[in-house]
Formats: C-alpha cells, sequence, structure tokens
C-alpha cells in the first residue's frame, strides 16, 4: 500500500462516503475505507479514532475560519456584517473539488441515523464557535445566539443552493452562502 502518498486524510474521507453511499454506514469497516484509500488500518488511526470522525474532518478548519473573519472584521461592524465576513473567510476555502464531493457526502449522511446526528452535533459545534466569536466583540448573549443559528443557516442553505446549481459558474461557495444570509436578513425584517 502506498502510505507514503500525499493526501491520505482525504483519500480516506473519499472512500469512506463512497462506501457509505454504496453500501450503508453500518456495514463498512474501518479496514474497507483503508483498502479503497491505499492506506493501512494504522495509518487510519492516526488520522481518526474511528469511522464516525471522518465526515467531522472539516469541522474544526469551518470552526477556525468562521471565528477568524469574524474576529478579523471591522470594529465597526454589527453583527451580522461580521458574520458575513466569516462566511465569506471560511467559504472562500471551498472550490470546486468540494462541490463535486458534497453530492456523496450529502446522500451518505441522509443515509445514516448515525451520520445525521453526527451531522446536527456538527451544526451545534458551529453555532456555539460563532456565537463565542460574537461575544468577544462584544455582541450581547441574546443577539450573538441568535446571528450565530442565522450564520449556521445561511451556510447551510447556501451550501444547498451552491450543490443544486447547475452552472460552471458556481466555483464558489461564498456568493450563495452571502445570498442565503441576505435572504435571512430580509426575513428578520418581517418578523416585526
Amino acid at each position: 500500500m502506498a502510505r507514503w502518498e500525499p493526501g491520505a486524510r482525504e483519500r480516506l474521507v473519499m472512500a469512506a462516503v463512497d462506501l457509505f453511499t454504496d453500501q450503508g454506514y453500518d456495514a463498512t469497516t474501518v479496514a474497507q475505507i483503508a483498502e479503497r484509500a491505499g492506506v493501512t488500518k494504522s495509518t487510519f488511526f492516526r488520522y481518526f479514532p474511528d469511522k464516525r470522525e471522518l465526515l467531522s474532518a472539516g469541522q474544526e478548519t469551518l470552526s477556525r475560519l468562521l471565528t477568524e473573519g469574524i474576529t478579523e472584521a471591522p470594529d465597526e461592524a454589527g453583527p451580522l456584517d461580521a458574520l458575513a465576513a466569516g462566511l465569506e473567510r471560511a467559504c472562500a476555502t471551498m472550490g470546486p473539488a468540494n462541490r463535486e464531493f458534497g453530492p456523496r457526502l450529502t446522500a451518505a449522511i441522509a443515509a445514516s441515523t448515525e451520520l445525521q446526528e453526527r451531522e446536527a452535533l456538527k451544526t451545534v459545534g458551529l453555532a456555539a464557535a460563532i456565537s463565542q466569536a460574537l461575544l468577544g466583540r462584544g455582541v450581547p448573549g441574546p443577539a450573538a445566539q441568535l446571528a450565530a443559528e442565522l450564520g449556521v443557516l445561511a451556510f447551510k442553505q447556501g451550501y444547498a443552493r451552491w450543490l443544486e446549481d447547475d452552472q460552471e459558474s458556481a466555483e464558489s461557495l461564498t456568493p450563495y452562502a452571502l445570498a442565503a444570509l441576505n435572504d435571512l436578513r430580509a426575513a428578520v425584517k418581517t418578523l416585526d
């Protein structure tokens, strides 16, 4: 097996999603994932403690980029403008490879209750990270929590629209997430 080849982590994630989609999450073993990725089981465990963690691989990076963008937004930016800066920072890193991979990931999650539960936990963690970043900017608790939930919703809606768009110009997630945030801003204004 080609343990020395670069990209083992990414190959493991791709192999897992393919196997989860083809034969189901429960029927897929770590050994099968490692074999499909062209690595050993010990290499798998160097990157992930178990197969559940595979689909959380980008969560830390996404949270970090979102919070960096929020933290580094101009001082005069309100909560939703700071959130937009965070979305822009995080989404700018997602390109054609993410878009190509997205439908398979979505299908794998939809086919497994356990993966759906993991996805829900990721969402909670993402909202908590956004809320903490906004609290760090001095945004009051309820406003920070509401903005965080809007941010997660904007990311999810933007991501779904991005995957559905069949135009070749849809290379970056950024415009989709920002458009979703703008739609949510407009919807919030109608609640009064």
